[in-house]
């Protein structure tokens, strides 16, 4: 995945923050800031000349698998319209067909961030979809304070999603383990992109019904083409 240079600096952002902070107690000298960010511009030199492998990506998916209909959502962790609809629509979603075994249900993140990225490495850490849409829940409802912690202060913003992860009975080595593990927050970059692109994502939340791509709507709207494409 040639292309994915740009985004990949989001990884070498989180990579970077998060080896500082694991292994620096007493601060970081610029000699020693220095050659971590050599390395990790290494590194990600290397990955975006090699094709990576997101075949191993776990597809989260709640509902059921068979059901005639399949949604897939393409959201940000960080986008407040996303957060609007996992409160408020999504809810209603859940109870009318996800519940019911009338659809499939399938969410995909998107980073436009590295924040949003944390918070997906928060949310796959248990690896199971059952908590990774309880970690998701807890995400949106509590969107407005964890994403602006200390007016965007990345430390700050980095503990609050260690709150979360614990809050959904992580261990605290799991958490850090899940943080720092570069090659698989590369995959899922280049996960995102290849989904994004095949689908014609170019904004959050999105929305894939059988195979078509639509932009945020009123729940109304969105009930209508499921029963349309249930064949109802």
């Amino acid at each position: 995945m040639n292309r994915i240079v740009a985004i990949l600096a989001i990884v070498i952002g989180v990579a970077g923050y998060f080896w500082y902070s694991s292994t620096q107690t007493g601060g970081t000298s610029p000699d020693q800031q220095a050659q971590a960010e050599r390395l990790l511009g290494a590194a990600s030199a290397q990955t975006a000349a090699e094709d990576i492998d997101t075949s191993g990506v776990v597809e989260m998916q709640i509902g059921n698998p068979d059901a005639a209909v399949t949604v897939i959502e393409y959201a940000s962790y960080t986008c407040p319209h996303c957060g609007s609809f996992h409160t408020g629509p999504y809810k209603q979603l859940k109870a009318d067909y996800i519940d019911t075994g009338k659809i499939n249900f399938v969410y995909r993140e998107v980073y436009f961030d590295r924040f949003g990225l944390w918070a997906s490495a928060i949310a796959r850490c248990a690896g199971t979809p059952e908590s990774f849409f309880g970690i998701t829940d807890i995400l949106y409802s509590t969107q407005a304070e964890w994403s602006r912690a200390g007016g965007g202060d990345p430390a700050q913003i980095a503990d609050e999603l260690r709150k979360i992860g614990r809050l959904a009975g992580l261990s605290g080595d799991a958490v850090e383990a899940c943080l720092n593990d570069a090659d698989q927050l590369r995959t899922l970059v280049a996960w995102y992109q290849e989904n994004a692109e095949e689908d014609g994502v170019r904004s959050t939340p999105s929305f894939v019904i059988n195979g078509t791509t639509y932009n945020n709507m009123a729940y109304e709207e969105m009930a209508r083409l499921i029963e349309e494409a249930a064949g109802s």
